[in-house]
């Protein structure tokens, strides 16, 4: 994200430079502001929607390899997309609150807009929550996977060998796929499922004992440890996405060529990037939001590849929702796949194995590893990148209601 983060310090320092020559912001430097800001949200979505094509299944050079981890929804991904959203979020606070007039953002229409601006923000900071923790069972998935992976390199393969990996990869299957059936289940169609499926959607599939139903795929939640939260145990991921979008409609008139088009621009980016982190990690009863978050119009030039981000995901998240996903993160997905496959493997083993399903079974054993090799490299700075953004937005807030409560003893009258 290099060119994205050298245009947004030349963006910064043009406004700064700008606004410290002038003391009132003419609306032509203001245009020209707003064009650039609109131009920088475009040029790193179209980033984001067009990574490197995945290489052919033979390719093995470290291009490919490369190309590979940079798909939509996988961890490098979803890292590049904090990074555009911190750049994001640093040109808008710019263009809001530098050397700008305090009175003017507490006038209408933005008596409504910064108060609506700023609940949105302290909904994000509840996903953002969820999500860190959402992806502490991402790592007890791949710790699962790691198991398996130990268990099936061995040489010569036994049979001990593979029942140990069968009762992990049952775990992490089992685990894959709970979450969202159990939201499926209860009927939560808008995040408002009854409180049974609250609970059920809370527990995860760490694994309490070693009985042959759980070692088969078969455990149910009774089966499982309840994995804890930092958020309530009635909180609803769907109902926070939803809440966000309330009162989230673009600006028109001459409002659409002022100040409120990059609120109402930064509004979406934000709740987009909330949506997608709920849609990548494990996160508390998100169903129905693969068919509920509101786009932006088509013709907003600016907002062309978050639709067609937002498209792609959608579909997939539609397929996912049928038959239950834990998340859509690219490895997470790609890690379920093969621990179907290795189970069947595991199912039908018997020593010596045979020899083309050993050479089968060891290709998906080195690509699970691969997995769990950039999980353990990239888990643990996305959660990072997550608490920069929790911290940049309860900055930013800070720094807007500081503003705010300027212009009220501004405008106060002199007693």
């Amino acid at each position: 994200m290099r060119p994205a983060q050298d245009n947004q310090g030349s963006f910064l320092g043009r406004i700064s430079i700008r606004r410290n020559q002038f003391v009132d912001v003419n609306n032509e430097q203001e245009q020209e502001d707003l064009e650039l800001f609109q131009k920088h949200i475009a040029d790193r979505f179209t980033e984001l929607l067009s990574p490197p094509q995945p290489p052919p299944s033979d390719e093995t050079n470290t291009v490919a390899s490369v190309a590979a981890t940079e798909q939509i929804m996988s961890v490098t991904w979803l890292r590049k997309l904090m990074d555009v959203f911190l750049c994001c979020e640093a040109e808008f606070k710019a263009i809001l609150l530098m050397g700008r007039d305090p009175t003017q953002i507490s006038k209408p229409p933005f008596d409504r807009l910064v108060p609506e601006m700023l609940d949105r923000s302290i909904k994000a900071l509840d996903i953002c929550t969820a999500v860190v923790n959402g992806i502490d069972s991402v790592r007890h998935y791949q710790r699962l996977a790691e198991i398996a992976v130990t268990a099936l390199e061995q040489r010569p393969l036994g049979d001990g060998n593979v029942r140990r990996a069968k009762r992990a990869l049952a775990n992490l299957v089992v685990a894959l796929s709970l979450e969202d059936k159990e939201n499926v289940s209860g009927g939560g169609g808008g995040g408002g499922g009854g409180n049974k499926t609250t609970e059920r959607s809370w527990s995860f599939g760490r694994r309490s004992g070693g009985s042959s139903a759980a070692s088969k795929g078969g455990a149910t939640i009774g089966q499982l440890k309840s994995s804890s939260w930092a958020v309530g145990r009635n909180w609803s991921a769907a109902k926070q996405i939803h809440a966000m979008t309330a009162n989230l409609t673009p600006p028109r008139g001459n409002e659409a060529a002022g100040l409120p088009q990059p609120m109402f621009i930064m509004s979406t980016v934000m709740v987009f990037v909330m949506w997608v982190l709920t849609a990548a990690v494990p996160c508390q009863e998100r169903s129905g939001l693969a068919n509920h978050l509101p786009v932006p119009p088509k013709h907003l030039n600016w907002a062309q590849s978050l639709i067609g981000i937002h498209e792609k995901i959608g579909d997939e998240w539609k397929k996912k929702e049928k038959k239950g996903s834990a998340g859509l993160m690219e490895e997470m997905t790609r890690m379920e796949k093969l621990g179907h496959s290795l189970m069947e493997f595991a199912d039908g083993f018997h020593y010596p194995a045979e020899k083309d399903a050993a050479e089968s079974a060891a290709a998906q054993v080195a690509e699970m590893a691969e997995i769990c090799r950039r999980m353990e490299e990239e888990l643990v700075p996305l959660q990072q990148q997550i608490r920069e953004v929790f911290h940049r937005i309860v900055r930013s807030r800070a720094e807007i209601l500081e503003v705010l409560e300027q212009a009220g003893k501004v405008s106060a009258p002199v007693v």
